[in-house]
């Protein structure tokens, strides 16, 4: 039996000036309940209101229409995009703030877990610091409902993994909105869909959001066709865009795995340290060449003899936790920075064009016309003159912002407006630094199509792993020690290749010749725990190896829709097996601190 809602919103509506949709209300009639243990994916446009949703759940703002209803006692915590960190002399002093703030020794305890020396001075804090400082401060609030609003942005892989396995074991109800397909793919039980200012829910989790949205998409297509308007028709161009474009990437992706075989036959066997370099025949195709290089940093060595070959229309992608090297080897890999040893060679035809974090750096009084077009008509888009309104929705705009301020956009759509400047640019080499922040779904099945099809070479600083895993033909990653592992592939390729040399250093670890064991102290533990003690260690690693399994089986885009019921038997497959290796977990680590007592 369903249990009842712990939250609701009950006819609601919301009105925002000059919004041409709906008459000038950003929502109406919207009706939204929340179980206590509900994890929802809130599933929507840039601009489509998923953000102002999220405040009015969390009663932030107040509705035009309707109402909010909530249990008494229930504690709402939001994981806010953007923190507002003014007036804090600390991270700590931030965490401690606001009418319901959190007890000092719980947000310690998550900051120790998560990696976060909450003394910092937020104006000296990196945008990863401060996402781990608001991680900390919300789920040490203890909250019934949490709202996480882009919780995976400036979070590096490490970290990423902590936040998923916190939410698996959490027992409350949480809403996300974020454009990471594999976190809303392992963590999601329903989907909440915002578009064009209504709200449809489906029990079922991201996985299973894409089919959803086709088959909507599909419905509306065909009765759109029954219309006389052409006005109206042209309303549905996004859906139709939507739904071809995605039929398209399928055809790309098999491209991209083309690529990758033929890339993984120039990888040496042990995939690590060096790339094999390209025959005499080839050498004209070469755009960047790094032989042996190394970058240090006072006793820190960031990047160790590596070598690479990369060809032209090659597609890179570096991963690696934060402070790992990641931006060292980009810069040295572009000439930006020099290596202390070794040499990198760049094509005298290379020419970049480099794509970051700068949105900041558009005015706020330009308009997009502006902005694209120097406040003409007509945009030059790497040699092919295009007028203005059309190359607006290539990029999913509607054409009629281009009078629009940029102060007006969303921070998503200012990333937006930047990639279709920098797009059109004429390049034969794109660096791309962590372009996924802020980005829609759409805007990133968008944005994986311009890049498959670029002319150049692509370098990608990524965290994002789903968009990574549909981009890249070769993996360089980075574990912190000075080695760069170089996968044919993707984040997934590199995942597995972790940990099948993990694997074979634990087998080599228990071949090798075990030397007498010391004198042991006597314990008092009793038999049945003495044994849990001995055999909990190969449960959990047998356990692991098949979560890893089923969750591989998962990620495959096309199961939920040619396979439901295999999907939802994995799915609760999955949630099982965490939920035992997480109770494994703690049993053995209880045993041994009890041995640890007792052997003191």
């Amino acid at each position: 039996m369903a249990q009842p809602p712990v939250l609701s919103l009950e006819n609601i509506g919301l009105q925002q000036g000059g919004l041409q949709a709906n008459n000038g209300w950003l929502f109406r009639d919207l009706d939204l309940h929340i179980a206590p243990r509900d994890r929802l994916a809130l599933i929507g446009r840039n601009g489509a209101g998923k953000t102002t949703l999220m405040k009015l759940i969390s009663g932030e703002i107040e509705m035009d229409k309707g109402k909010r209803v909530i249990v008494p006692g229930t504690r709402v915590v939001t994981l806010e995009q953007e923190p507002d960190f003014s007036g804090c002399k600390t991270l700590m002093e931030y965490a401690l703030g606001g009418e319901d703030a959190p007890q000092q020794f719980e947000v310690e305890a998550i900051a120790s877990q998560i990696g976060i020396d909450m003394t910092r001075d937020p104006a000296a804090a990196s945008g990863g610091e401060k996402r781990r400082a608001a991680i900390a401060r919300a789920l040490a609030s203890e909250p019934d409902v949490l709202l996480l609003d882009e919780p995976t942005n400036h979070l590096d892989l490490t970290a990423i993994d902590w936040l998923e396995d916190w939410l698996n074991r959490y027992t409350g109800a949480f809403v996300t909105i974020s454009h990471d397909r594999t976190f809303l793919t392992r963590l999601t039980r329903a989907t909440l869909w915002l578009d064009r200012g209504s709200l449809r829910r489906k029990e079922v989790g991201f996985g299973g959001y894409e089919a959803w949205e086709d088959q909507i998409y599909a419905e509306e297509a065909r009765a759109a066709e029954k219309l006389d308007a052409k006005l109206k028709l042209e309303a549905h161009w996004l859906q139709r865009g939507v739904t071809a474009r995605r039929k398209r990437n399928q055809g790309r992706l098999e491209k991209l795995w083309e690529m990758r075989a033929t890339r993984a036959a120039m990888i040496n066997p042990q995939g690590a340290a060096k790339m094999k370099l390209a025959s005499d025949d080839n050498k004209t195709k070469s755009v960047i060449t790094a032989e042996h290089i190394s970058k240090s940093f006072g006793d820190r060595t960031v990047i160790k003899d590596f070598s690479l070959r990369i060809q032209r229309g090659d597609r890179i992608g570096i991963v690696g936790g934060n402070g790992a090297g990641k931006t060292t080897l980009l810069k040295m890999l572009t000439g930006e920075l020099e290596p202390d040893t070794g040499e990198v060679k760049l094509a005298n035809t290379l020419s970049g064009v480099m794509i970051d974090q700068q949105r900041s750096l558009l005015s706020d009084e330009k308009t997009v016309r502006d902005v694209l077009a120097e406040g003409g008509d007509w945009i030059d888009v790497r040699g092919v003159r295009k007028h203005i309104q059309g190359y607006l929705k290539e990029f999913l705009f509607d054409p009629s912002l281009v009078e629009a301020k940029v102060g007006t956009l969303s921070g998503g759509e200012r990333s937006r407006l930047l990639l279709a400047r920098e797009f059109s640019r004429t390049s034969n080499l794109l660096v791309l630094d962590e372009p996924t922040n802020d980005l829609d779904l759409e805007t990133l099945d968008l944005l994986q199509e311009v890049i498959a099809d670029y002319d150049g070479t692509v370098l990608i600083v990524s965290h994002d792993r789903d968009f990574l895993d549909r981009t890249v033909t070769v993996t360089l990653g980075l574990d912190g020690s000075g080695t760069v592992d170089i996968i044919a592939g993707g984040y997934a390729d590199w995942e597995r290749k972790r940990k099948e040399v993990g694997q074979n250093r634990s087998a080599a670890k228990k071949s090798a010749p075990t030397p007498p064991p010391p004198p042991q102290k006597k314990t008092k533990l009793s038999y049945k725990d003495q044994r849990d003690y001995d055999l909990l260690p190969g449960r959990i690693e047998e356990l692991e190896g098949e979560i890893a399994a089923n969750e591989e089986a998962l990620a495959d885009p096309d199961l939920y829709t040619a396979n439901p019921d295999k999907f939802a038997k994995l799915t609760a497959k999955l949630e099982k097996l965490r939920g035992e290796k997480d109770a494994a977990e703690e049993r053995w680590l209880e045993l041994a601190e009890e041995v640890e007592r007792l052997d003191s």
